[in-house]
């Protein structure tokens, strides 16, 4: 395989973003591309995903995690799932395959591959989601504007949103009154953890509120392997994954919904505390 060219000829001293050169001589710009998001956050490409993709659509950014590694988001129905593309210094690898060109790596994307999660979700590349978005000159006139006495400060005014991190997948379930296992399908959104009989079923069994959750952690009281567990006031829910690695992959989004929930609480609770003694 080819050795990337480069702006300058010095790969160890680039912005990788500027390193999608073609083995042929010419050089080909990751700005460029008209589906690299850039700095895009997670919490940016799973809204902009959701709201305005569609199933199979898809962009590249950079991911927060270390330089040289980026992200492909891509929409699957309902959830955003992220998959690295890392930079070698010599090429870019994205999956079991290896490009040493952005021409390349185009290429593959524009023949739709099909991919698939390890939780079992099959998803086909169809959509490139465009950085540009043409957008109408449109803006709604201010009828009425007057502010109500409330006696609330510009420190009141603190920006929340409920986290978007999404995940779906088949996990078995143990029964609330009869204690069998079942396997569900499982969707996370916002703060909604909600499950169906299958990946087809239209309705819910039921939905889960994760700000009424007060711990999710691994479980060994139970005669099988990768359980965890959610504990509510009402019941504690007993789940099972099919591997570890994907067990693991659940705990760890849903600690962090309950650590963003609480964060939000946290946040109210000082908002109520400082108007209190405003008052006082």
């Amino acid at each position: 395989m080819g050795r990337a060219e480069l702006l300058g000829g010095n790969m160890s001293t680039q912005d990788p973003s500027e390193l999608w050169g073609r083995a042929d001589g010419g050089t080909d710009l990751l700005q460029d591309l008209g589906w690299y998001h850039g700095n895009l956050t997670r919490h940016a490409a799973e809204a902009l995903l959701l709201s305005n993709g569609r199933d199979g659509s898809y962009l590249l950014r950079d991911s927060n995690e270390q330089t040289g590694l980026y992200s492909l988001s891509v929409r699957a129905k309902d959830s955003v799932k992220h998959f690295h593309v890392e930079y070698t210094g010599y090429s870019f690898k994205f999956g079991f395959n290896e490009y040493s060109s952005l021409k390349d790596f185009v290429k593959h994307f524009a023949n739709q591959p099909l991919i698939g999660s390890e939780t079992g979700t099959l998803m086909v590349l169809k959509h490139p989601y465009p950085r540009e978005v043409e957008e109408p000159c449109i803006y709604e006139s201010v009828r009425v504007h007057t502010a109500m006495q409330t006696g609330r400060t510009e420190n009141d005014l603190v920006p929340t949103a409920p986290s978007l991190g999404t995940k779906e997948g088949y996990l078995t379930k143990q029964g609330g009154l009869v204690k069998t296992w079942k396997t569900r399908w499982f969707t996370l959104q916002r703060n909604e953890l909600k499950y169906f009989k299958d990946q087809m079923s239209p309705e819910p069994i039921r939905i889960l509120d994760l700000t009424e959750c007060s711990a999710v952690q691994f479980d060994y009281s139970q005669e099988r392997v990768n359980c965890f567990c959610l504990v509510f006031p009402f019941r504690t829910f007993y789940l099972c994954a099919k591997t570890g690695v994907e067990a693991d992959e659940w705990i760890k989004i849903l600690r962090w919904k309950l650590s963003k929930i609480r964060k939000q609480l946290d946040q109210g609770e000082d908002t109520v505390r400082s108007r209190s003694f405003i008052f006082k």
